[in-house]
């Protein structure tokens, strides 16, 4: 469901708890219009009874979602360098990246992040690999019947 304050202007919202605060209309009414709850509509209420000058459903968020910061894309990337380091040496039997070791190694720095974050980095770096699809079965078995070993 759409948030109250993208359905809603505030001038709307607080018409209907006005008239709520008047005794016009009854809470269930106005719940089925707005499409909340008992819990969220007293909160509004609250709301509305505190300040009704400045009552407003509109917000702000506080910080900027989906966005990591620069130490923290530095760390992933530094990361991804010395695993890179280690997949192209020649002696090492190593040929994929390990993105949860990696995730470990920046989280033990002291930043959080998660895996998809340490693939879509790695992505946006160059450092990606996709993975090699393996056969489900590698070897072929030669009998004529279920059970019968053949010597």
């Amino acid at each position: 469901m759409v948030q109250l304050h993208k359905r809603f202007a505030d001038s709307e919202v607080r018409e209907l708890l006005k008239r709520y605060v008047a005794g016009e209309i009854k809470r269930k009414h106005i719940e089925k219009i707005l499409g909340i709850g008992k819990r969220r509509f007293f909160q509004l209420v609250k709301k509305y009874r505190e300040d009704e000058g400045s009552f407003s459903v509109e917000y702000k968020r506080e910080k900027v979602t989906r966005k990591i910061d620069d130490k923290v894309e530095d760390n992933i990337l530094l990361e991804l360098t010395r695993e890179k380091t280690i997949i192209d040496s020649p002696d090492n039997p190593v040929k994929d990246f390990n993105y949860s070791y990696i995730r470990d190694l920046v989280v033990k720095n002291g930043n959080n992040v998660s895996v998809p974050t340490v693939i879509s980095r790695a992505k946006k770096y160059g450092f990606y690999k996709k993975r090699k699809k393996i056969k489900a079965h590698d070897r072929e078995v030669i009998t004529n019947y279920v059970g019968l070993k053949v010597n």
